[in-house]
């Protein structure tokens, strides 16, 4: 599809109406909370600086003690237990796995030992300063602040820190540590408990920053970070995307979406994943960049509706994001978990069931899906820890069954189904976001980026494999398991997933001019444009501004919007909209 080239925009940016006060820079900011200190009219006034795992609190820390020169300073993280302490207490949610831990109701309070943090909590009600500061991670359990402040990052940035190698783990010394090993700990530790605390918090915080950008830190009031988060939530929205490189990758994104990045190839795009991606969020001359789990966390009825909170809670359980192997390799040969494995193993309410949605195929493409008729659990098993051990590889032809793919097809790849996308793809992938549990068998004898060996996880992909996915069964349920709802001269509408196991349901319209949507269940829907030029979302009922979308643009449709329109207006004579959404 040439004419889309360069279409997709890269740094989707919602406007939020109105005039607001912000503040860029230390100096700005400083100078703004002495000015609401002072405000306050108060002896003894304490002001809590709350800072995600990943900040950089050493520059806001230096910021502070240059401007605030006559304060009682306290730096929370001091009070905290140190690396190797969280390590050793909570070894058995960390686990000695470089990729999976568990899941546990974990809180940042868990992280201070009761004498510590009382030593903390006496030193500032022991304070003689006119003002008392407490900052880091954990600040806020020092006291009942008078003003407090949160400052945030967003959770690919975290990673980027930790890859260059600028951080470990929070209060942690494991700069140099593997970063799947550092990423591990984040996910099931540090952030659960941060977001717990950042919740907590909702009701109390006053000012926001932003610490995405190396000393430029941008604040707004809460109230009106809030605002723009609820203006936003009234309409269609994108999440920002990121690109990453993978030793599979391939040119595809590079080539027809013109996507800028170092890597000369790009093997992942999370464009659909509100744990991973950000929102750009503009207030007047300013952006700031914030976790697109922030709107999940604080508007989960608005964005969510009823059906999903009530069944997953504050979480968006719907992900989409590309795979690109055009001009690259195959993934991995990989399998997930079921529920009942990955509740009683990991501490996961539900697991990952997938989708491949074929966006672009070479000739000779092929998806690995299921089994071949006849293959035995024993010579299979044997064949893949051979394949480990180094001492043959592993012929997958032989054990695999193989599906021709061609652009517009879409595989279902419920738990427990043994599959991998091959070369020559570019690929939608729509799952429930559990999506740090794939369990490889066997990546071709590679190694990582990093030039170590990518885990290979055997001894759980054999308990979670389910042996009568077959060729022959495959083909019967997974493969274009195509069901047409509605045909006209103008309109093609077809459901084209959902296995009985499975809990997304996706439907795809092909249309010339333009459909209607009735979203009357009031839940949370995400789509995609994976055929045409351009086309625009609009309100039947005035409650939200023309939303314009391009070719291969995830986009998110709230909950509590009812009715909506789709208008193909490129120069594409007919265009395709899939749509996902929870059963």
């Amino acid at each position: 599809m040439g004419q889309n080239k360069a279409t997709y925009d890269q740094n989707p940016t919602f406007r939020v109406k109105g005039e607001f006060l912000t503040w860029t820079g230390f100096e700005a900011i400083l100078n703004e909370l002495s000015s609401a200190v002072l405000k306050l009219n108060k002896a003894n006034a304490v002001l809590v600086i709350e800072g995600y795992p990943g900040v950089r609190m050493e520059l806001i820390k230096q910021a502070l003690e240059n401007h605030f020169t006559e304060a009682e300073l306290i730096f929370a993280d001091k009070f905290a237990l140190s690396g190797e302490e969280i390590r050793r207490k909570f070894d058995m949610i960390i686990t000695e796995d470089r990729v999976f831990g568990r899941m546990a109701p974990i809180t940042l309070e868990d992280y201070f030992e009761k004498e510590r943090l009382a030593e903390l909590r006496l030193k500032v009600a022991h304070s003689k300063k006119p003002l008392t500061i407490i900052y880091g991670t954990g600040a806020s359990l020092a006291a009942e602040a008078d003003l407090t402040v949160y400052v945030d990052v967003a959770r690919f940035e975290i990673q980027k820190r930790m890859r260059s190698l600028e951080m470990g783990n929070w209060n942690d010394t494991n700069v140099d540590e593997d970063i799947l090993r550092k990423y591990k700990r984040g996910f099931f530790l540090d952030w659960r408990a941060a977001d717990r605390m950042k919740v907590s918090l909702f009701h109390k915080i006053d000012y926001y920053i932003d610490d995405n950008s190396l000393n430029q830190p941008k604040m707004l009031k809460w109230s009106d970070y809030c605002l723009g988060l609820t203006e936003m939530l009234s309409g269609p929205f994108r999440f920002v995307p990121y690109f990453d490189p993978g030793v599979w990758g391939g040119y595809w994104m590079k080539d027809k979406l013109s996507i800028t990045h170092e890597s000369e190839k790009l093997a992942w795009a999370f464009d659909g994943v509100a744990e991973e991606n950000s929102l750009y969020l503009q207030f007047g001359n300013m952006c700031i960049e914030t976790p697109a789990i922030n709107a999940v966390l604080k508007y989960p009825l608005e964005l969510l509706g009823e059906l999903v909170f009530s069944r997953f809670g504050a979480e968006l359980p719907i992900r989409f994001d590309f795979l690109d192997t055009m001009g690259g390799e195959n993934l991995s040969l990989q399998v997930h978990p079921d529920k009942e494995y990955i509740k009683k193993q990991f501490g996961m309410d539900y697991t990952q069931e997938e989708s491949y949605y074929l966006l672009d195929a070479e000739d000779e493409a092929v998806v690995y899906l299921g089994l071949k008729d006849g293959v035995e659990e024993a010579d299979l098993l044997a064949a893949l820890r051979q394949a480990e051990s180094g001492d043959a590889p592993f012929d997958a032809d032989h054990y695999m069954h193989t599906h021709k793919a061609q652009k517009h097809d879409h595989f279902l790849i419920p738990s427990g189904t043994v599959h991998c996308s091959g070369a020559g793809s570019m690929v939608l992938e729509v799952s429930l976001s559990a999506y740090i549990f794939t369990f490889k068998l066997w990546d071709w004898g590679r190694l990582g980026l990093d030039g170590k060996p990518r885990p290979v996880h055997i001894n759980h992909g054999e308990k979670v494999i389910n042996w009568n996915r077959s060729e022959k069964w495959v083909r019967e349920n997974l493969v274009n398991h195509f069901e047409l709802l509605e045909e006209t001269d103008l309109h093609t509408k077809e459901q084209t997933g959902l296995y009985g196991t499975e809990q997304i349901v996706t439907e795809r319209d092909w249309f010339t001019d333009y459909v209607d949507y009735d979203n009357s269940e009031k839940t949370v829907n995400m789509l995609n444009l994976v055929a045409g030029e351009k086309v625009v979302v609009e309100s039947v009922d005035n409650t939200f501004e023309a939303f314009e979308v391009h070719y291969v643009e995830t986009f998110v449709i709230p909950a509590q919007i009812e009715k909506f329109r789709i208008r193909n207006i490129g120069n594409s004579e007919k265009v395709a909209i899939l749509r996902a959404r929870i059963q």
